[in-house]
């Protein structure tokens, strides 16, 4: 190919590169409007399933409340309210802290 040949093949080559630039312009705002519109898609869908989620927690709140458990649990279940005469308190003597003696061995063979 002689330089005469490509320099009459320079204005077509200079058009198709401008032709090229501007479909890849047009594609890449295409690209960006489908972008956004996935974006906006998935934003309302975080939305309401945050929206059902905090709605359950309110209602897991209202079920579990403990007057409610109380009222249930004497009506369905004939339960009835705890007396003072009825707990048994567990708790031990207290220690002190001389009371506590740890052997050395033990302590070495723990570790």
């Amino acid at each position: 190919m002689s330089s005469q040949n490509f320099r009459q093949l320079k204005p077509f080559f200079s058009i198709l590169l401008i032709i090229a630039t501007l479909f890849s312009i047009v594609f890449l705002q295409m690209e960006e409007r489908r972008m956004g519109y996935s974006v906006l898609k998935l934003t309302r869908e975080y939305k309401k399933v945050y929206e059902e989620k905090r709605t359950k927690e309110i209602s897991l709140a209202k079920i579990t409340r403990p007057q409610l458990l109380d009222t249930v649990a004497q009506q369905k279940f004939t339960l009835k309210k705890v007396q003072a005469n009825q707990i048994i308190h567990l708790t031990g003597p207290l220690a002190d802290s001389g009371d506590k003696v740890v052997s050395k061995d033990i302590a070495k063979k723990d570790l």
